[in-house]
């Protein structure tokens, strides 16, 4: 690694549980659409308004007003792996995803969709002894069935080096083009936040998402209904609330043991990734750029082996 370059720092300043604001909200009074407030908070601060529960409602509900919030209807819904993980790698095939269908099959190293009826080959994953090819015809539903049954779950395929697995598997045995299920399939929830986080909490409005105008793809907090939310049309002007991540980068060039230092003394410590969540909160914060994190492989012999992490 070039000795020149450097690393960015970066600290969280961590709470009690009970005191935990995960987000800090900023009220905008500034009507703008829906994609204008979108552009603004990802440039001022970290993205328009998530919402995860009745804390954060009783927060936006201090501002009397009809506000966007980060709420849109998606054009598809959303990927999921077997596991439960949100698929965050994508390696669909050209035109792929169409939304047409419910499960995907890996065919020439690439993603497509398929009938969850369909009856294919597939890969399962064992916690213990890896991947498995399975040369037997079932429908995705079966084929899930028979490795949770026997090893542990179909394959994720969750990043580059996974994929480069699962095709060479399927290279040692005669299949690479041929139809083969993983353990991706698509979840009905046809709305999604703004910053790609996991946040399943809705506060609907009676009769609400009704599309009424039938093209109301994003969505209001209400303050004449207790601050439920409303669809709306996403070219009306509206006050917005963005949120900002507690995250400080430190621009400085240390090494591990400084950084952790310097958090210590000046914060509370190097920031944890312990979640797919926070994982995009920290992305979205240093963008492209290879950073320090508060993790490190402690050996019985003491060596200081430190990790980083490219993002």
């Amino acid at each position: 690694m070039d000795q020149t370059l450097y690393f960015i720092l970066l600290l969280i300043a961590l709470c009690s549980v009970s005191e935990c604001v995960q987000r800090q909200y900023h009220f905008i009074n500034d009507g703008k659409t829906w994609t204008e407030a979108q552009r603004y908070c990802r440039e001022n601060y970290t993205d328009l308004a998530t919402v995860d529960n009745m804390n954060d409602m009783n927060e936006l509900n201090k501002y009397a007003a009809r506000v966007w919030i980060g709420l849109q209807r998606a054009s598809c819904d959303k990927w999921q792996w077997s596991s439960g993980e949100h698929a965050l790698y994508r390696n669909w095939a050209t035109g792929q995803p169409d939304c047409n269908d419910e499960c995907a099959f890996m065919r020439s190293g690439q993603w497509h969709e398929g009938q969850c009826s369909d009856n294919w080959s597939f890969i399962c994953y064992n916690a213990n002894t890896g991947l498995i090819f399975v040369n037997q015809a079932m429908n995705w539903g079966d084929a899930q069935s028979y490795c949770r049954q026997n090893h542990t779950d179909l394959v994720s395929v969750r990043n580059q080096n996974e994929s480069q697995q699962v095709e060479k598997i399927l290279k040692d045995n005669n299949s690479s083009g041929s139809h083969v299920w993983i353990g991706l399939f698509r979840v009905r929830d046809s709305w999604q936040w703004s910053d790609q986080s996991d946040s399943s909490f809705r506060y609907w409005e009676t009769g609400e998402p009704n599309n009424a105008k039938g093209d109301e793809n994003c969505v209001a907090v209400n303050q004449n209904a207790q601050g439920k939310w409303i669809d709306v049309l996403c070219n009306r002007l509206y006050s917005f609330v963005c949120h900002e991540d507690k995250l400080i980068v430190i621009r400085e060039s240390r090494t591990w043991s400084e950084a952790l230092r310097y958090c210590r003394q000046n914060h509370v410590d190097l920031v944890s990734v312990h979640s797919e969540e926070m994982q995009r909160r920290v992305m979205n914060v240093v963008k492209r750029a290879e950073v320090w994190l508060g993790l490190r492989h402690s050996c019985s012999d003491k060596k200081d082996n430190k990790l980083t992490a490219e993002l």
